[in-house]
């Protein structure tokens, strides 16, 4: 009998057979191996590992919950013949169980998510401390109001109603528009009024050290008081405007240091001495009267940089004066000192203090903000350490979120912060005067007794905006302003109350730089471009 012809199709089939069976052979094998590999020798029983005389703590591990898997099971030791259905069928579910995971893993997930399950790397998230829901909202809304009339109107207490009503009618001074008010050539980082009364004179010192003089006594016309010229009553398409035809206010300007002005402050002895400190790494003091500047701190190598970021009369010792540097060293100088002991550093900070204070009444007592995100206070009045390491004890420190860019002492005592976490934090503190040298507070001590959410992201372009307080408020109630970045000015209570948001038309930029009249409800603001807000 011939041989039965076989057709390419059952050839080809056959092919496919025999190479399913070869894989599925193959499959079983490696499972069959994978039970004949050798254990790894371990350690004798009852002899623990050693170091000398050493001994090391076992280190706890966190187990994470990982994915389980579809895992491969030996055939032999489940009694499986190699080549049996059984042992195919088994290859193939595994095959099918491991195709699947992957399937699922690349699956969209559908419906919301916490993410709190869902952090990959990283700390743990904690919606408490969540920096990522103002980064939205924060932005600068220019001319966005938050508190306003409503505000005001709403509130129940009597006696804050009337302070609100009191601080919200201040009026921007009409004297001259805002834009037209250009106090220094440059940026302005330091502001402040004339201790003076009956006048509104106003300085402020900007970034390349100018330092600019403007007096709101004076008017546009000497012809009796008419309404001010405004710049949107003139048509700027008459060919015969000329901006030139505004009225421009009398504005002195003198070139006092060659970088920038930090910060300044009149002595409570002779309101006609003005004490500046600057970037250049000196102190200066303006004698108004005798119309001369002169140097009365700097250091003894002329070209060393040691910027300055403070300055503070003692005010029950006003020859002596305190300065903070920007590489976080506190210096005191005697003005009365021969010059070889007229001047003491500390370092009381590994990174820049920003700003810093005294307490008005008990002048041993100096608060300090700085880059490494603490607020501290320190006692003069007792040292610790020996040479350069010799530095004041501190009382108490509290840890905010990110830097601390000012720390402002209030008649009363209390301290006022400002921080780049969006906060302005009130510390209070309670019978400093009883405090003995080298007193501590505690940790929760040094807590806010009120803290207050507040867009403090100036960016690049904007100087760092500052908590001020009045020195000396008429109706004893202690209150601050500081710029806001919508383009008006706060004002607060020390409880954290919102007294008025101050702005008006003309206002083209940032009121960053923000501060009180010591005695008068005054407020000033200044500008990155040198121009002048008036509250009055």
């Amino acid at each position: 009998m011939a041989k039965e012809q076989i057709s390419d199709y059952e050839q080809q089939r056959q092919a496919n057979i025999a190479e399913r069976d070869a894989l599925i052979k193959q499959l079983a094998l490696d499972a069959a191996s994978a039970a004949f590999q050798p254990k790894p020798v371990g350690r004798p029983a009852g002899r623990p590992a050693t170091n000398g005389n050493k001994t090391h703590k076992k280190t706890v591990v966190k187990r994470v919950k990982e994915e389980v898997l579809p895992r491969r099971t030996s055939s032999r030791l489940a009694g499986l013949t190699a080549d049996s259905e059984v042992a195919k069928r088994k290859a193939e579910d595994e095959y099918e169980a491991v195709q699947q995971a992957a399937r699922a893993k690349r699956q969209r997930v559908s419906g919301n998510l916490d993410l709190t399950d869902i952090v990959v790397a990283g700390k743990g998230w904690d919606k408490s401390e969540n920096y990522l829901v103002d980064v939205f909202s924060r932005g600068a809304k220019p001319y966005e109001r938050t508190f306003g009339d409503s505000e005001v109107k709403e509130t129940s207490d009597k006696e804050l109603r009337a302070l609100r009503e009191k601080m919200s009618g201040l009026e921007l001074y009409e004297g001259f528009e805002p834009n037209r008010i250009k106090i220094t050539p440059e940026r302005i980082y330091s502001l402040g009024f004339h201790p003076e009364p009956s006048k509104a004179l106003i300085f402020a010192g900007d970034k390349l050290g100018n330092l600019g003089i403007f007096d709101a006594s004076q008017t546009t016309n000497p012809a009796p008081k008419t309404e001010p010229i405004k710049a949107e009553d003139l048509d700027s398409e008459d060919p015969e405007f000329d901006d030139d035809d505004l009225p421009t206010p009398a504005i002195t300007s003198f070139h006092l240091h060659t970088r920038t002005i930090a910060a300044f402050q009149f002595s409570p002895l002779n309101a006609s001495h003005l004490y500046t400190a600057s970037y250049d790494s000196s102190l200066r003091l303006l004698d108004l009267t005798k119309s001369t500047s002169t140097e009365i701190y700097g250091p003894s190598d002329s070209e060393a940089d040691e910027p300055l970021s403070g300055i503070e009369v003692d005010p029950l010792s006003p020859h002596v004066l305190y300065f903070s540097r920007l590489d976080g060293f506190v210096g005191r100088h005697d003005t009365r000192a021969p010059a070889s002991s007229a001047t003491d550093v500390y370092q009381l900070s590994e990174k820049k203090i920003g700003g810093f204070s005294m307490h008005p009444q008990y002048s041993h007592f100096l608060a300090t903000a700085s880059l490494d995100r603490f607020m501290r206070v320190w006692d003069l009045r007792k040292m610790q350490g020996k040479g350069d390491a010799r530095a004041p004890v501190c009382v108490g420190e509290h840890l905010s979120r990110l830097s601390v860019s000012h720390a402002a002492f209030n008649a009363v005592g209390q301290v006022a912060t400002a921080s780049y976490d969006d906060t302005v934090k009130i510390h209070s503190f309670e019978g400093m005067g009883g405090w003995k040298a080298g007193h501590t507070v505690e940790e929760a001590a040094m807590e806010p007794s009120a803290t207050v959410r507040h867009n403090n992201q100036t960016g690049r372009w904007v100087t760092i905006l500052r908590a001020q307080w009045q020195a000396q408020p008429s109706d004893s109630v202690q209150r601050f302003c500081i710029g806001n970045m919508n383009r008006f000015v706060d004002i607060y209570t020390a409880k954290g109350e919102q007294l008025a948001q101050l702005g008006g038309d003309g206002i083209t930029a940032v009121p960053a730089v923000a501060q009180f009249h010591p005695t008068n409800d005054w407020v000033a603001g200044g500008t990155a471009s040198g121009k002048l807000c008036l509250w009055m």
